[in-house]
């Protein structure tokens, strides 16, 4: 690949549903993007979000994406966080539902609603939500305790049903995603819509919260999602996406995760939302990250120019992003989205 297509792999634009099925064409061919999610709401049911995946998957050619097929993903956790209804897919309970049936139950509920997520043309998950809301927060946390995102508050007790949710999507061929890395069950704005209440002053590197993540991380889980929290007690006043401390020498190191890492939205979001478009690609890389989301595909230009221009000033990001690229591509083959030559 060339250094447009490695940058485009490292880019994944939202989709949403009002928008026409065709609209990303051109930025897919001329960014050489790597993925896409769904985004908005989709309540046509399983045929109609097939007809777009579809499109979206047959945009993938040698040309345009180095032959290499396309990331499509949904937000599918269950309960207010369900980006696809309608004929075909269940109505999934909130986690703090799922979190009454056994672990056993919950892998063969998980397994059914990756079936339907296959059958729709969605090869990624970007579930299960790993963080754990301490009661004495509960639903004073707007991101996850709001809206019962959460399992339990009780991290062992996660862990378990992270496990089983993550087998279940393994069982049904769709790639999974464990969220919002460190965590965000400590805080109480949300980082998508506000830059305020968004510092947790509690985790730590050996924090008993990290260890759903962890229990991913051993199941194999195909990608790790990091928030855009700022943890004080492990690199004060940087959100995580930009942090080296927490993506490379916590994530990647102290508990050993060499698979993708992606952000949460930065298009939109406003906890980050005074860094430059273009910063929040390169440094989310520099920070030993790979996949940028993006739910807004005006940013993406932006994003891989600035990744594009940092890899001819900076031989040293030029070997990150040959390094987050190569990780995408072994995600991708071993997904049967890439085959080796």
């Amino acid at each position: 690949m060339d250094a447009g297509e490695r940058a485009g792999q490292l880019l994944m634009v939202g989709l949403d549903n009002g928008a026409s099925r065709t609209s990303l064409d051109a930025l897919v061919a001329r960014r050489h993007l790597g993925g896409v999610i769904l985004l908005g709401g989709w309540t046509g049911g399983s045929d109609s979000v097939r007809r777009t995946t579809r499109h979206l998957s047959s945009l993938a050619s040698a040309e345009d994406t180095a032959g290499l097929g396309l990331l499509v993903a949904a937000d599918q956790e269950g309960g207010a966080v369900q980006q696809l209804r309608g004929d075909g897919f269940s109505r999934m309970p909130s986690a703090r539902v799922q979190d009454q049936s056994s672990p056993g139950a919950l892998t063969a509920d998980a397994t059914r609603w990756a079936n339907q997520l296959r059958t729709a043309g969605i090869n990624v998950n970007l579930a299960p939500v790993a963080d754990t809301v301490p009661t004495s927060i509960g639903r004073a946390n707007g991101p996850i305790g709001q809206y019962d995102r959460q399992f339990s508050s009780d991290p062992e007790r996660v862990s378990r049903m992270v496990g089983a949710f993550l087998a279940g999507m393994r069982a049904g061929g769709v790639a999974a995603t464990v969220k919002h890395f460190p965590g965000i069950g400590r805080i109480t704005g949300n980082t998508d819509v506000t830059a305020r209440g968004i510092t947790d002053r509690t985790t730590t590197v050996d924090d008993p919260y990290l260890e759903p993540f962890r229990t991913g991380i051993q199941d194999g889980v195909e990608l790790v999602m990091v928030g855009s929290a700022i943890y004080s007690r492990i690199d004060p006043g940087t959100n995580a996406v930009f942090s080296k401390p927490i993506v490379t020498d916590l994530l990647r190191d102290r508990l050993s995760y060499d698979g993708v890492v992606i952000t949460d939205d930065v298009g939109a979001a406003k906890a980050v939302a005074a860094v430059p478009v273009g910063e929040r690609a390169t440094r989310f890389i520099q920070a030993g990250g790979d996949i940028t989301l993006t739910a807004r595909p005006s940013t993406v230009p932006a994003m891989h120019d600035a990744i594009t221009s940092k890899m001819k000033s900076n031989p040293a990001f030029a070997q990150q992003v040959e390094t987050a690229a190569i990780r995408v591509v072994d995600l991708k083959l071993r997904m049967g989205l890439a085959h080796c030559r």
